[in-house]
């Protein structure tokens, strides 16, 4: 019943944005259903994407209709925002009615205004951010230990081949000692990622990869996931535990399994004079972390948002959204994310990697 009724409230917002871009344009009949009809193409393109028509569509063409149609959810929440003020505005008796029906004026302002976002949303996706982290730790370490922390790659058909091997040399560059990844390495198409033999790039990172999983890994087919992570020589932590000189890195499955181990559970029986990192995908139930004893939590999942102001809702749905963050003796830092699901904007967060120096 409730996803009826989400699906329903979905149809309904739709309807009324198609029928104030329909009202708004300054154009013939013919001109304006032409305009509804391709977003109303969008949408249904990539819900078609969802039920595997661009496995069965070539490559290049599949990674167009990816991008198009996953962009349109972009154009439609900024297309929602622009309605619901002029409406609000029209309410207050401070929009005239003249700028809601055939009004070459608002209808070239939400254009410019939503396509400048576009391009800046884009712009800023592809400019990585390097984010800088020290951790001091009481705890004996040999020597301090370099690590490049990243989540969310998402590759697929907007993240392809080319662009996983400039995010390699940028981590390779980094001369890390280790390399953690917090999930969802892919989008949910493992598709692309085989054709384009992503898993030869993965072998190509110049330190030890170690990773957990993320709900896009139950999405793609967890067998199908399983299979690439071997592939391309990640040592994947599924509920399990592994000791890598001075560090205890310890892997939860994700939340996806709803009879994972609890961190207490994983960590019974480890080296708590070791450094201790866990890797969780999705960032809920903090405490518990800091009640087993880690030190470090990495995690990612909430893409901050991805873009504004969705930002604002995912700071509401959890502890800590985004960024480092210390309960107790734990420190945590949450992940906005390398990578990106669906269209490639981030308006008003950022796309990162971590390189954190314990020492």
């Amino acid at each position: 019943m409730g996803f009826i009724i989400i699906i329903l409230l979905a149809l309904l917002v739709h309807g009324y944005v198609l029928w104030h871009v329909y009202q708004v344009l300054p154009f013939p009949v013919w001109a304006k259903w032409t305009v509804v009809g391709l977003m109303i193409a969008s949408l249904a393109m990539m819900l078609a994407g969802f039920m595997g028509v661009f496995d069965r569509m070539p490559l290049g063409l599949a990674s167009a209709a990816y991008d198009v149609s996953t962009s349109w959810l972009i154009v439609f929440l900024y297309l929602l925002i622009a309605f619901v003020l002029l409406d609000v505005g029209r309410l207050c008796h401070l929009v005239p009615k003249e700028w809601v029906y055939n009004s070459t004026w608002t209808a070239g302002a939400i254009t410019v205004l939503i396509a400048g976002l576009l391009v800046y949303g884009n712009i800023h996706y592809n400019n990585k951010v390097r984010e800088p982290l020290t951790l001091n730790t009481d705890k004996q370490l040999s020597k301090p230990v370099k690590v490049v922390m990243v989540s969310d790659l998402h590759l697929g058909y907007h993240n392809r081949k080319a662009e996983w091997q400039r995010w390699v040399k940028m981590i390779n560059d980094e001369n890390p000692d280790l390399i953690l990844i917090a999930g969802d390495i892919i989008d949910g198409y493992v598709r692309p990622l085989n054709d384009e033999d992503m898993a030869a790039d993965f072998r190509r990172l110049t330190a030890p990869v170690v990773a957990c999983l993320g709900n896009h890994e139950y999405i793609t087919g967890i067998d199908k996931a399983l299979d690439f992570y071997e592939r391309a020589g990640i040592t994947l932590l599924r509920d399990s535990v592994v000791t890598m000189g001075d560090l205890v890195i310890v892997g939860r499955d994700d939340r996806s399994n709803r009879h994972r181990k609890s961190a207490a559970q994983l960590l019974a029986g480890v080296d708590r004079n070791k450094y201790i990192i866990l890797l969780d995908h999705q960032p809920y139930n903090l405490e518990e972390s800091e009640q087993a004893g880690v030190d470090l939590q990495f995690s990612g999942h909430t893409h901050e948002g991805q873009v504004w102001p969705i930002s604002l809702v995912v700071d509401g749905m959890y502890e800590k959204a985004w960024g480092a963050y210390r309960r107790g003796n734990t420190h945590y830092y949450i992940s906005s994310g390398l990578g990106i699901w669906g269209g490639k904007y981030r308006i008003g967060t950022r796309s990162e990697y971590i390189v954190a120096t314990l020492r």
